[in-house]
């Protein structure tokens, strides 16, 4: 490839945006080296470098982010994000780091860095476009193309607003429209919209409906209106202030009154999990969660200011943030890295099993799992339990190096009581027990008389209910098995 002159990587217009005004500069101070005059350096100097820029990014704030990587002239030469500025900056500069051909380069380039700090990994996205779309760094590829994120558009000025969802808010028809966004997820979007269309039957079509038009009356509407989805304004069911109230009760709930709507559909959903309707459940869950999303999108600076940035891959939230928050929560000083779940799975006393999961940096470790049939008890989880907990640390008692940090109980306090009245007689023990009901979401501790309960988006209570529900799918798989191999004996030669 040929390179290109350095006239031709000429510093660009500074960004103005107000993320930038956050940056967090860092010294260009490397011992006694001279670097801004020196495009190229000797390789012990280089060396210098690295060790200093090192040293730097593991300084860096513990939080998510985007960085900037100069070059000597102080020209950004590259952009990223990240979920944890030091673990992602620091890996750019290890000895053993291979970016590969296309990014290599990128290493002997580097001579500062300037980071900006974000809200989550979902402002960072935002921001990451948004910088490399003005800087245009020369070792970004990505990031430079027309697509865009997904906006929601309430359509004020027509006579019966519309609601659409667009990647080009700036079209014609949404002047003087509502524009809520940009959103990290184009497929939750939806799925809310779809599901908010349930309760505030707006219409999310383009038809161009006139107020009063007698000709409305013989207009055949189409499908949302039999389903009761929309209360067709094209066929003239609904006047249009009445349609207006309804428009202004789905703006209320999107900039500030959701959380009546999520309390009802968590009431419902607990109400099917208690009755045992899982799939039921699990729906609502999904639903909740959808509209839940609706807070990932771009805090506004003044109202109007709008700055449309492109789209990029959507990357899955990092599980040590769940880790880092349940060890918030719990107070514990040692760092959560080892997770262990317990769950008891039978029907009426019948084919009584127990699993064990293990989770390692969040994320499942499936040579450590482990299941139990149950040989003392049938139809009692509290002698389950404390058999499942017996034998897990009875086995692992002669390797203290692979006892967990934290050991999930699915249950109450009941069942917490009877794992933790096991482990009083177990010399290797968890640094700490918790319980995870289900009904509530509570978080029990030993010996605390009240439950924690966190947010229903706090990183380290997803990250319990992720590892609870494997210890479920686990103790049922296999419960299901037993009961199988019981109903179904082979068949004799």
């Amino acid at each position: 490839m040929v390179q290109k002159p350095a006239a031709a990587f000429a510093k660009p217009k500074e960004c103005t945006c107000k993320f930038y005004r956050r940056c967090i500069r860092i010294p260009r101070v490397y011992g006694e080296v001279a670097i801004d005059d020196q495009p190229s350096v000797t390789p012990a100097s280089q060396e210098v470098i690295l060790k200093a820029l090192l040293e730097k990014a593991r300084s860096l704030p513990a939080v998510a982010g985007v960085y900037l990587m100069k070059d000597a002239a102080g020209v950004v030469v590259y952009i990223g994000k990240a979920n944890n500025l030091p673990d992602r900056v620091a890996s750019y500069f290890l000895p053993s780091t291979d970016l590969g051909v296309r990014k290599q380069p990128l290493v002997s380039l580097v001579r500062d860095l300037d980071v900006i700090p974000c809200e989550g990994e979902w402002e960072a996205l935002l921001l990451e476009a948004r910088l490399v779309k003005d800087l245009k760094p020369r070792f970004n590829a990505a990031l430079l193309d027309d697509k865009t994120f997904p906006y929601l558009a309430v359509t004020i000025r027509e006579a019966f607003p519309a609601v659409v969802i667009t990647r080009d808010p700036s079209h014609a028809r949404f002047k003087g429209a509502r524009i809520y966004g940009p959103f990290t997820s184009g497929g939750s979007l939806r799925h809310a919209v779809q599901l908010l269309q349930r309760v505030f039957q707006y219409r999310t079509c383009d038809l161009n409906i006139v107020a009063d038009d007698p000709k409305n009356r013989n207009f055949r509407p189409c499908l949302l209106a039999s389903i009761d989805q929309c209360t067709a304004p094209c066929a003239g069911r609904i006047s249009a202030t009445r349609y207006r109230e309804d428009i202004e009760r789905f703006c209320r709930f999107l900039e500030s009154q959701r959380s009546v709507m999520l309390k009802e559909l968590r009431c419902e959903m607990d109400a099917a999990s208690a009755e045992q309707r899982y799939e039921a459940a699990a729906v609502l869950r999904n639903q909740i969660q959808a509209i839940e999303k609706l807070d990932e999108r771009e805090r506004r600076g003044q109202e109007g200011e709008y700055d449309w940035q492109p789209e990029v891959t959507i990357s899955a939230s990092d599980p040590k943030v769940g880790c880092r928050s349940l060890q918030r929560v719990l107070g514990m000083e040692q760092e959560i890295r080892c997770v262990e779940a317990v769950d008891i799975a039978h029907l009426g006393g019948e084919e009584t099993v127990g699993s064990l999961v293990c989770f390692m940096d969040g994320r499942p470790w499936k040579e450590r799992y482990r299941r139990y049939q149950v040989r003392r008890v049938t139809n009692d989880d509290y002698e389950a339990i404390r058999e499942v907990v017996s034998r897990r640390f009875r086995e692992g008692s002669t390797d203290p190096t692979l006892l967990p940090d934290v050991l999930l109980i699915d249950g109450g306090a009941g069942q917490l009581a009877a794992a933790v009245e096991v482990l009083e007689h177990c010399s290797a023990k968890p640094a700490m027990v918790i319980g995870l009901s289900k009904r509530d979401e509570l978080l029990h501790l030993p010996h605390d008389s009240e439950p924690i309960r966190l947010s229903r988006n706090h990183a380290g209570l997803q990250l319990c209910q992720a590892i609870r529900d494997e210890a479920h799918r686990f103790a049922q798989h296999y419960h299901h098995l037993l009961r199988k191999k019981r109903m179904l004996p082979p068949l004799e030669p």
